[in-house]
């Protein structure tokens, strides 16, 4: 069972967008330096169909996508309420910020429109650092994943 923290909009996470982050607990990857180790718990409320109707009734006419940040623990339960998204609210977009180093095997890609994967390395930096090894992909309906890392690289 998933569970939130807290949530909010936001307008970084995901480029060209204003997203409902929604935070979610039970993080089991324990990066070094994790800026969110409040996360690493399983406290939070509940996220389940009627908890993410509501933050969507809501939100959903004030943003252009949800995101789910984590839930690694559970990555089927998040694609699974990804589709309770996109049949409650068709004309949004949806993301997954996953600290996995790669896709999980039997979940569908195409469930998101966004997905970030990578853990945290402190040394090598967020998505903006050129050094990174998190990538943040557009995912097309067939499932092909593009890398668009770049988009979070100011330009001059």
């Amino acid at each position: 069972m998933l569970r939130f923290h807290n949530f909010d909009v936001v307008f970084a996470e995901i480029p060209g967008e204003t997203t409902l982050a929604i935070n979610l607990t039970g993080c089991p990857n324990r990066c070094p330096g994790c800026h969110s180790p409040h996360l690493q718990g399983s406290g939070g409320e509940v996220l389940d169909d009627d908890a993410l109707r509501v933050l969507l009734g809501r939100y959903g006419r004030s943003v252009t996508c949800v995101c789910f940040m984590g839930g690694d623990g559970e990555p089927a339960e998040v694609a699974r309420l990804a589709g309770v998204v996109r049949r409650t609210m068709p004309q949004l977009r949806v993301g997954w910020y996953s600290g996995r180093s790669e896709f999980p095997a039997g979940v569908a890609a195409q469930a998101f429109d966004y997905v970030k994967l990578g853990p945290w390395v402190e040394a090598l930096g967020p998505l903006s650092s050129p050094s990174t090894n998190q990538r943040f992909y557009r995912v097309g309906s067939d499932g092909t994943m593009e890398d668009r890392t770049e988009t979070f690289r100011r330009r001059p």
